[in-house]
């Protein structure tokens, strides 16, 4: 089996880096996989920015009434030159603060977003999110 790529080895690890930032709760350091040219399409909503997603996740880690939680599949990277193409499936999982659902209190949901990822190497070395499109099955 052939080694991954220096870059394709940097996307999964800046992907792995998120999710457990993300999972940690650390409101500080989710919109560090952003550039800041971001543009993303999610199904259903208009096309969006940074400066909304950045606020998005953080307003969603400081929510105190909820516990979010996202496992990460990557199907495909692609890289050619300075970009890259990611197809995944991130799973968000919805759960009330302190675990399960109390009688009568709002359920556990889990979403499966399927998507692709448009990374850019950036003057740092870094590799971040340009563009996504993801939509939930």
């Amino acid at each position: 089996m052939q080694a991954a790529a220096p870059a394709e080895t940097a996307i999964r690890e800046a992907l792995t880096a998120w999710t457990r930032q993300f999972n940690a709760g650390d409101a500080d350091a989710v919109c560090g996989l952003f550039a800041p040219d971001l543009r993303y399409d999610y199904r259903g909503y208009p096309e969006r920015g940074f400066g909304e997603i950045c606020a998005l996740l953080q307003r969603s880690l400081r929510d105190r009434t909820k516990t979010y939680s996202y496992s990460l599949q990557i199907n495909e990277i692609i890289v050619a030159g300075d970009l890259a193409v990611v197809r995944l499936v991130w799973r968000l999982k919805i759960a009330p603060a302190g675990g399960a659902p109390v009688t009568g209190g709002a359920p556990i949901t889990v979403s499966e977003e399927p998507g692709m990822d448009i990374f850019r190497k950036q003057p740092d070395g870094s590799w971040k999110i340009i563009r996504y499109i993801a939509y939930e099955n």
